[in-house]
């Protein structure tokens, strides 16, 4: 068997696991194909589980405009009335179409998929600002090693004041500082400080923690009915499967971004909800593409009864909040259901949503350090550092198998007329990667290097520029991917829908 067709096993294997969790029809999955050569370096399959999760998005849009394609069929040839639970009207915006032409074939490029794992943006003419300060990053400590996440100025303040360091010249003062200390206690001290910090763990030690032992009794996806809908307008487009649907966004940085930067694609209005205080100012060009944003403290009344106006209105919820956040202020799960009957809510955590970690804060960076991957990359490649993903990967699957769960949502709310919550984290998705390591079929055959043809042709007008973006990686016939706004800075619009 060639090599190709041996990383494209695992990437049907990780598929397979995905749609499982998001209890989609099995017989489905011989719609998806993958295509193209080569692998991200990893002794991790990242190439296969890129491609995977982003086939299972794929494969869940499949399976909604199949659903689509019956109701419109069904209104358009049968005047009886609704069957009892199915509460969505629809107003076709084009001829009905027979439902033998709803069997949409979803083709991934694996090579593509690998890309958009790590920046989808090609600026012309500018630099995006860069990613890291100097304060983050891994340092050495008395008995290992530890990761300071500190990118929001409020976590580098934290850990400055765990190592009680009021201005740090350089990292060589963060590494003095950093080697006195025991990596757990360090690691401790840093949260107390409300910062994010990570100790370097093994895959052993992860497999006996109380908290790695919750997360792997974890399914990859949590899911539990919602309250059925009122009756909803929403007119169907076949090249563009979301629109006239709203998504409230309330993520962060990567993975939840990730996943309503694909709805909004699709044509979803995607209206992200951010605190006065949060910024991003070096990710906001690749995350807020086809997004307005708008800033709201949920803390305040007046912050909060206008989200509660957005809320009542929206069909998708993304929320990348620790598990604990919208109940202390009286929005769980369950009271976002009496808000929004019908509502997809779908949310995502660093470290799950059992455990004694259940409320910490996280990062991609932290995960991987803590559950044993940058230690694993570490032993096998001989280095003398912690050796972490070459992308950052627990995010963008993580944000893929979100967009899942909420294609897969809005399906059973158009098939039964109910909500649904499901829940995705960091933690639990590194466990399925780690499925891949040193995986006997893993290719060791790099990717081909990007040139200028792996580049959409269209222009966008961002906020900092001009730019290209690289081809969308997943090919759905008759399906439209666009994105109808450019990027833009975080707070830059009306907390408001579009009218």
């Amino acid at each position: 068997m060639s090599s190709t067709a041996n990383s494209n096993n695992i990437a049907t294997q990780l598929l397979k696991a995905i749609w499982h969790a998001a209890q989609g029809d099995e017989h489905l999955l011989n719609r998806v194909t993958f295509k193209g050569a080569g692998e991200l370096p990893s002794i991790f399959a990242v190439t296969d589980f890129a491609a995977a999760s982003m086939g299972a998005a794929g494969l869940a849009l499949s399976s909604l405009i199949d659903a689509m394609d019956a109701m419109v069929t069904r209104d358009s040839t049968d005047t009886a009335p609704a069957p009892a639970g199915i509460r969505a009207t629809f107003k076709p915006s084009a001829t009905p179409t027979s439902r033998s032409t709803s069997i949409k074939t979803v083709t991934v490029d694996r090579r593509l998929a690998s890309f958009w794992f790590a920046y989808s943006l090609r600026p012309i003419g500018w630099k995006p600002l860069s990613v890291e300060d100097f304060v983050m990053g891994d340092y050495e400590t008395s008995d290992g090693w530890i990761r300071l996440h500190t990118n929001a100025p409020h976590h580098r303040a934290a850990a400055l004041r765990a190592l009680k360091l009021t201005g740090p010249s350089g990292r060589a003062d963060i590494a003095q500082a950093v080697a006195i200390w025991p990596a757990d206690a360090l690691e401790a001290k840093v949260l107390a400080e409300g910062g994010c910090a990570a100790t370097m763990r093994s895959w052993q030690d992860w497999q006996a923690h109380p908290h790695g032992q919750a997360v792997l009794s974890e399914p990859l996806l949590h899911w539990q009915s919602g309250a059925v809908i009122a009756k909803p307008l929403w007119s169907f487009n076949r090249s563009r499967p979301l629109q006239g649907l709203k998504v409230l966004d309330m993520t962060r940085v990567l993975a939840g971004p990730s996943a309503t930067r694909m709805l909004a694609g699709l044509g979803a209005e995607v209206l992200r909800v951010d605190p006065p205080w949060w910024d991003e100012p070096t990710l906001a060009p690749e995350m807020t593409l086809g997004k307005r944003c708008t800033r709201l403290d949920l803390r305040n009344p007046c912050g909060r009864e206008r989200w509660l106006s957005l809320l009542s209105e929206a069909d998708v919820l993304v929320h990348g909040y620790r598990s604990d956040a919208l109940a202390t202020l009286g929005l769980d799960a369950e009271q976002r259901q009496k808000i929004r009957p019908g509502l997809v809510d779908v949310s995502l955590d660093a470290y799950g949503f059992s455990g004694p970690w259940k409320n910490r804060r996280g990062f991609d960076s932290l995960v991987q350090m803590s559950m044993g991957i940058a230690h694993a990359g570490q032993q096998l490649a001989g280095s003398s550092k912690p050796k972490p993903l070459p992308v950052q990967a627990l995010d963008h699957a993580t944000g893929y198998i979100l967009a899942t769960a909420a294609l897969r949502g809005l399906e059973i709310r158009l098939r039964t007329g109910a909500g649904s919550i499901a829940r995705a984290s960091l933690a639990r998705t590194g466990a399925f990667l780690m499925t891949t390591l040193n995986h006997p079929e893993k290719s060791n055959q790099a990717l081909a290097p990007e040139t200028e043809a792996d580049q959409a042709l269209a222009i966008e007008d961002s906020y900092w520029g001009l730019a290209r973006r690289l081809h969308w990686p997943i090919e759905i016939s008759g399906i439209s991917m666009q994105w109808d706004q450019p990027s833009g800075p975080l707070g830059s619009s009306e907390a408001n829908w579009k009218r």
